[in-house]
């Protein structure tokens, strides 16, 4: 397994396409990058083409304001198709491997029988559009503790809309940090959604910080995951408590765990 940095969370000091350097000095194997703009591309391109670091995952966009996501929304269906086409051409562009999707946060009174049919549609789309590009398609459940109104909560119901998709290019987004708040044990967590697990992704509870701040069990975490046989990256998605590379003293234990 090889370590990437989510370079909208860390490295902030930098300007974004200069974070991709940042990261590669600080020995991390790639990046994601959550919502690239257009203007940010051919820095970004010029930046790959430079270190040689690739950028595993990108988001689809997620919409407008404070919109988490739009895929489970009834009435955006031509939004969201829309924001696919934008996403597949960022991946062309960066040449990433993964793009996620956010499920998003229905308005009040919005039918969820109808919301979940309108996701399993969308998800189908961003398969098969990403798929005609080589690229996969994760899905992320997100804790309702941040994101409050969020469509897709835990692992069960992730795990259901999957298997309901049922498509060979849909896969599970599982964040440490969400599955720790949502799942009473991340072990087995891990264990139970380890067939459909496509990007792994962790930080620390109290704060969404680097591990050591919070209650998670890294070790044992890691240590179910190897078990899994998941042999493809984990990323670093966390608020740094203080300077990036402060923070980094978690990297040598990660390192020894995941070889």
């Amino acid at each position: 397994m090889r370590l990437i940095s989510n370079i909208s969370m860390l490295f902030p000091e930098h300007p974004l396409a200069d974070r991709i350097a940042a990261s590669q000095a600080a020995g991390f194997d790639g990046v994601e990058i959550q919502f690239p703009e257009t203007a940010d591309l051919a820095p970004l391109r010029a930046a790959i083409d430079a270190t040689g670091l690739p950028v595993v995952l990108i988001n689809v966009p997620r919409g407008t304001g404070d919109e988490v996501g739009l895929a489970c929304l009834p009435d955006r269906v031509e939004d969201f198709r829309a924001a696919v086409a934008v996403c597949a051409e960022q991946a062309r562009v960066l040449g990433v491997q993964k793009v996620n999707v956010l499920s998003g946060r229905p308005l009040a009174g919005s039918d969820p029988a109808e919301c979940r049919r309108v996701l399993i549609d969308n998800l189908r789309h961003a398969a098969d559009v990403m798929g005609g590009i080589g690229v996969k398609v994760m899905v992320e459940p997100v804790n309702p503790v941040d994101v409050p109104g969020f469509y897709l909560t835990g692992l069960a119901p992730a795990l259901q809309l999957l298997k309901d998709a049922a498509h060979p290019n849909l896969f599970l987004q599982f964040d440490f940090y969400h599955m720790a708040i949502t799942e009473p044990d991340l072990s087995a967590a891990i264990a139970e959604a380890a067939p459909m697990i496509g990007h792994v992704q962790f930080a620390d509870t109290q704060g969404r910080h680097e591990p050591g701040h919070g209650d998670i069990d890294f070790g044992a975490a890691l240590r179910a995951l190897r078990a899994t046989g998941y042999d493809d990256v984990i990323s670093a998605e966390y608020r740094p408590a203080g300077t990036t590379l402060a923070g980094l003293g978690w990297m040598d234990s990660f390192r020894k765990a995941l070889s």
